[in-house]
């Protein structure tokens, strides 16, 4: 067996396994890093956060990353370098936070990569006949394995794709594992750029686990902060707060064939962007109303827009409790609204099940590869959207 695979082996078999898990959402703040120890596999998965941070993106790379970023046409020689730019990059934020928490680099195991979304899309969305789902994210790899001298497994949504999925939400597979509780329905609802909530029954069957997108979480708020403000984000929706919703753009901004698809379903900025918002303000005639007045529409618009996909699901005469994590858990009117609109229901913070809702996303890639490399495969049943597969493809150090 060769030195590489026989390190791959030694590793699956440990009883626990240090794993630095990326994440970086279409949000484009920067890249999330936690650095885990996880223990078990399976529905025995256990996990300790270690160490976190976000390393935030400055704005010559939120610049070069949006030049691609969900554009149906690039440059396509810059998009085939950002892709080893971006590689490069993670790499040196890696190893940077590993300096600052005293981490020798041999003491990981492996890197779980999410790589940085450019551009996703299912076919419901590209509408281009006979042609697959699609998902593409960059950053390559190899490039982090070689310049952490770290395991790396990366490019985890085209198995996803390739088994018939939709490329996305991938923390179904992950919320399964470490937070369903026998006796209680859970909900797991992250807000980033987009919504996006997983349904764990309390029977703990896993061939009745659920996830979908349901529209925009945080990705129009902040592209109307920045645009109207020149703020990355509105900051404890203060904003938001002073305007009033305007009901006849927010049923506009509501009226969208994803709306109505059946689920499971996932989008993205591709479809919901500064342009979506304009064309419904020019139809409402409404682009003469405030940014407050604006913000508090869309805000109003994630809220509504994430119940109603939740009304589709719950069953009367069942309790359910939704733990909330990403950007949106710290807005508190899209919090408000969402509580108000399901009264029945406890809203909490992921952070109340152990794990940071920041971190949250970072983590579950982090359990996806401990799944590839020491799990045994756990049957979804035969549903769209959650196909039983291991994810990542993995590029050696050497």
């Amino acid at each position: 067996m060769s030195q590489q695979l026989s390190r791959l082996y030694s590793i699956s078999r440990k009883e626990t396994r240090q794993i630095i898990g990326l994440m970086s959402g279409t949000s484009l703040d920067g890249l999330d890093i936690a650095l885990c120890a996880v223990s078990g596999s399976g529905l025995n998965t256990s996990v300790r956060l270690r160490n976190f941070a976000t390393v935030p993106y400055s704005e010559e790379v939120k610049t070069r990353i949006r030049t691609v970023f969900a554009r149906k046409e690039v440059d396509f020689q810059y998009l085939i370098v950002l892709n080893e730019w971006i590689g490069m990059l993670h790499a040196e934020m890696i190893t940077n936070c590993l300096q600052e928490w005293g981490v020798a680099a041999e003491e990981v195991d492996c890197i779980a990569s999410h790589g940085q979304t450019v551009f996703h899309a299912p076919a419901h969305q590209h509408g281009l006949p006979d042609m697959p789902n699609a998902t593409l994210q960059i950053g390559d790899g190899d490039h982090i394995a070689v310049r952490t001298g770290i395991i790396t497994l990366s490019d985890f949504r085209q198995k996803h794709l390739a088994a018939g999925g939709e490329g996305a939400p991938l923390a179904v597979y992950g919320d399964y594992l470490l937070f369903s509780k026998k006796e209680e329905n859970r909900l797991m609802l992250n807000m980033g750029g987009i919504a996006n909530f997983t349904y764990l029954p309390r029977t703990l069957d896993a061939s009745s686990v659920f996830v979908t997108d349901t529209g925009p979480g945080n990705t129009l708020l902040d592209a109307f902060s920045q645009k109207l403000f020149g703020l990355p984000y509105d900051k404890d929706a203060a904003l938001a707060r002073a305007g009033t919703v305007h009901t006849a753009l927010l049923n506009a901004l509501k009226n969208n064939p994803f709306f109505d698809a059946p689920f499971p379903k996932t989008t993205g900025p591709e479809v919901f962007n500064t342009a979506y918002v304009l064309k419904a303000q020019q139809e409402t005639g409404t682009r003469e109303i405030s940014g407050e007045d604006l913000l508090a529409t869309l805000t109003a618009f994630s809220a509504e827009t994430i119940v109603a996909a939740i009304r589709q699901i719950i069953l009367p005469g069942e309790r359910y409790s939704l733990y909330a994590s990403g950007g949106g858990m710290h807005n508190p009117l899209l919090m408000a609204y969402i509580q108000q609109e399901l009264p029945e229901m406890k809203l909490a913070p992921s952070d109340d099940l152990g794990i940071s809702g920041d971190a949250k996303e970072a983590v579950l890639f982090a359990i996806l590869a401990n799944e590839t490399l020491a799990g045994e495969a756990v049957d979804y049943g035969s549903r769209e959207g959650v196909p039983s597969v291991h994810m990542g493809k993995i590029s050696l150090p050497r």
